[in-house]
């Protein structure tokens, strides 16, 4: 399916994630306005540069302005990661990988996370920071694993029912009610896990050096 990177304004992601996504389908780069600065140290030059331009160094601009196309959107009702995404879902990208969606500002990186859900039903999100990568998932799923890989899950609703096999720590019509319980490092026990879900949507965390070395990225 069409995929895309969104470099947000949050911790600078790698420059050999981004090369590795590129490598494998996710072509063309939006940098939502400040997400520029980072794709700038990184001498990554994006596709598109969409925001409001309130976050970009002036430099950062002039250097791309020649280089990118850059899309000037005064919308103060999105955030300039909600600018990227509706240009992705109008250009017809089907998975958005977001960069840089968390950092040191933690209301962004809450507001990130709850865009997952809010634009589950147009675009898929997935997140990568750091040494993890964020899955959401509404429906029955079998994931490849590795042993011992650690694996954690959340839900956000007690209407949202999980039933694993394959984890050390199984779950059996479960509810994962926010801020009453989680699976937080659970454990593959096997090479696939079976998620029964109903009811909503989870979050999947897994080890991004483990998806990367073993191929399972883009099989998730």
């Amino acid at each position: 399916m069409k995929s895309c990177i969104i470099i947000a304004n949050g911790d600078s992601p790698k420059r050999g994630v981004i090369k590795y996504l590129q490598n494998n389908g996710a072509k063309s780069i939006i940098a939502a306005d400040g997400g520029a600065n980072s794709a700038y140290k990184l001498e990554i030059v994006p596709n598109y540069i969409i925001g409001d331009f309130d976050s970009i160094k002036p430099k950062v601009k002039e250097y791309f302005s020649d280089k990118s196309e850059i899309i000037y959107i005064n919308q103060q009702d999105d955030t300039d990661v909600e600018k990227a995404l509706k240009f992705a879902i109008k250009n017809h990208y089907k998975t958005v990988y977001l960069l840089g969606g968390t950092g040191d500002r933690l209301d962004h990186s809450i507001c990130n996370l709850g865009i997952v859900l809010k634009f589950y039903n147009k675009i898929r999100i997935i997140i990568i920071h750091g040494k993890t990568i964020l899955f959401p998932y509404s429906t029955d799923i079998k994931l490849k694993t590795i042993p011992n890989e650690t694996i954690s899950l959340y839900a956000f609703n007690d209407k949202t029912i999980i039933t694993s096999y394959g984890l050390k720590y199984p779950l059996k019509d479960s509810t994962l009610l926010f801020g009453e319980k989680e699976s937080t490092s659970n454990v593959a026990v096997e090479d696939e896990i079976n998620l029964k879900i109903k009811g909503g949507i989870i979050f999947v965390i897994r080890e991004l050096k483990t998806m990367r070395k073993n191929g399972l990225i883009f099989k998730s």
